[in-house]
């Protein structure tokens, strides 16, 4: 059992209360909705980026890209084949 000297179980569940409630505004304020995926298949990928399916696989393979997959059918995602372009310095 817990004792509690100089405070009335009022002020207490106020004070609590009042914690809690700052930090739901807090996490309010920090959390954003995030938009699902935007899918594309191994077929797209390829066209998009000029690339043979062996190509696809070796750069999987390497980490460059991160490849999913439903049974036999291979994804990636949209942002993640884009964020894997790098800029070439001149």
């Amino acid at each position: 059992m817990v004792q509690l000297f100089q405070i009335t179980e009022e002020k207490l569940t106020d004070n609590i209360l009042t914690a809690i409630k700052k930090e739901l505004e807090q996490l309010k304020k920090e959390f954003q909705p995030q938009q699902p995926p935007t899918w594309i298949s191994r077929n797209e990928a390829a066209k998009m980026l000029d690339v043979s399916f062996p190509t696809l696989y070796s750069w999987h393979k390497k980490g460059i890209l991160t490849a999913y997959s439903i049974g036999t059918r291979v994804y990636y995602k949209l942002d993640e084949v884009n964020a894997a372009l790098t800029p070439i310095a001149c």
